[in-house]
């Protein structure tokens, strides 16, 4: 059962060959066996889920299957809210965020939280909180971030499928570092509320990192869709996105990219993912064309580091009324801390033009996206950094997010421009990590997304590929 998906499980619930509680009890081993190899969960909850699993259970498309939430974002009501942070190890989530809601409308019994970098700043999830995720594919290795011990506990088999979020890559980044499926939907699909409207003027948005592609799907139908008193919301799709997997794609136009906006150069491993993933698709009959949307990378780091300063400083702000005390430096990461002062001092017009700059962008990768269906790059500019590589340094707190920006080239523009996109597990390398391939669709197109994702995990699957640290 712990190989199945949670598709899978749920099937076995709904025909009653299985009961949750015998599920949970299941995940909660695994768990408590293999968790002390790679640190992902961080916040047990397994007195809550055994007691939801007793029943009674919403019926829904999950009813009954083990969850696990990042702790970061959506808030579990009774359950401690760290965001990974030592200044906020103390907050007791007082309510439940809406997408808690529907995930447990879903049927979902959440069994505990998963590991972030403090705050969710940097791609790879190592915080002074509770100490770092290490890969399961090999321990030395970084997972990713900040949805990294989501992404661990997936590739591990904890559970099926646990839920991310992704303001500059940190859904996909995770998915191509630990070899899962990970897909960021278009801004505004999953609710932010009843707390934020949308956060950081749109970059942040929530789904998850799954097994399979068709858990993917049912979980974005079980969950999609705006809120009450939403700012804004995506626009609906034409059918639930479960019928779009197994649909036939058609040929699609596919542009690939081996350079990126920023001049940054890409691993070798890295270029290998993408012409592998390119010539997978043109063996299933898509058209390829080397190409690269017409991005100034120099505007796109300034209008995402200042608004990145500027969201750091919210957050904490934000934070510091649940605990009635002041935010001090001794309670925060010196990288933390200093994008904290920078962003105090980051104005309203240089946030604004931010944002006009990233709209600017945004209309121009639009335009470019009406010739390709699909845009496929690597994920990431280098496989699995190793554990510590994004440390501050003695004399610059600020070096491991400078590192950072030469790693992640390409998962901000999506974020930037509210467009839906996937990491896929395609390839690994000679060193056995795995190397994600990164797709792009139109706004509000991920219907397009997870046909080709189906597609290409008929063709190659993944599912049955398990790392050296794994539960199963």
């Amino acid at each position: 059962i712990a190989l199945l998906d949670a598709t899978a499980q749920a099937e076995l619930v709904r025909k009653k060959q299985v009961k949750p509680i015998e599920l949970v009890e299941a995940a909660i081993e695994r768990i408590e066996r293999v968790n002390p190899q790679i640190n992902a969960v961080v916040t047990p909850m397994y007195d809550i889920a055994r007691k939801m699993a007793e029943g009674p259970l919403q019926e829904g498309p999950f009813t009954g299957v083990p969850f696990l939430m990042k702790d970061l974002g959506p808030m579990y009501a009774g359950v401690r809210f760290t965001s990974g942070s030592v200044f906020s190890k103390d907050i007791i989530a007082p309510i439940d965020r809406e997408l808690t809601r529907r995930y447990k409308r879903a049927g979902l019994i959440v069994v505990g939280k998963t590991n972030t970098p403090e705050l969710g700043l940097v791609p790879t999830t190592e915080p002074k909180l509770f100490g770092a995720t290490k890969n399961p594919w090999n321990t030395g290795h970084s997972t990713g971030g900040s949805s990294g011990g989501s992404g661990a506990a997936v590739a591990a088999g904890f559970v099926p499928m646990a839920h991310g979020n992704d303001g500059g890559g940190s859904i996909r980044i995770p998915a191509s570092c630990c070899g899962v499926f990970g897909l960021k939907p278009t801004r505004a699909r999953t609710p932010q509320g009843p707390l934020f409207g949308d956060q950081m003027s749109g970059l942040v948005a929530d789904h998850a990192l799954t097994r399979s592609v068709r858990d993917s799907a049912a979980l974005l139908d079980a969950t999609a869709g705006p809120d009450i008193g939403d700012p804004y919301y995506a626009p609906a799709p034409e059918r639930p996105w479960t019928q779009e997997v197994g649909a036939d794609p058609g040929r699609l136009r596919i542009a690939f990219s081996l350079r990126t906006a920023t001049g940054v150069e890409l691993h070798p491993d890295c270029v290998a993912a993408v012409k592998d993933a390119a010539a997978l698709c043109e063996d299933l009959g898509h058209e390829l064309i080397e190409a690269s949307p017409p991005i100034n990378g120099e505007q796109l780091t300034d209008a995402f580091i200042a608004m990145w300063e500027a969201g750091t400083a919210q957050g904490i702000d934000s934070l510091a009324p649940l605990l009635g005390k002041k935010p001090t430096p001794d309670e925060f990461e010196p990288l933390t801390w200093a994008l904290y002062e920078a962003g105090q001092q980051v104005t309203a017009p240089r946030y604004l033009i931010g944002i006009t700059q990233l709209q600017q962008m945004s209309r121009s990768v639009a335009h470019w996206m009406q010739d390709y269906d699909l845009w496929l790059t690597p994920t990431l500019a280098e496989p699995p950094l190793k554990l510590g590589e994004l440390d501050p340094t003695p004399d610059n707190p600020r070096a491991g997010f400078e590192r950072a920006a030469k790693y992640v080239p390409f998962t901000p523009i999506q974020n930037a421009t509210g467009q839906p996109a996937m990491s896929v597990p395609l390839y690994w390398n000679e060193a056995g990590l795995p190397v994600g391939a990164h797709f792009t669709a139109r706004f509000g197109d991920e219907a397009t997304l997870f046909r080709l994702a189906a597609q290409l995990e008929e063709a190659r699957p993944w599912a049955t590929r398990r790392p050296p640290v794994s539960a199963v």
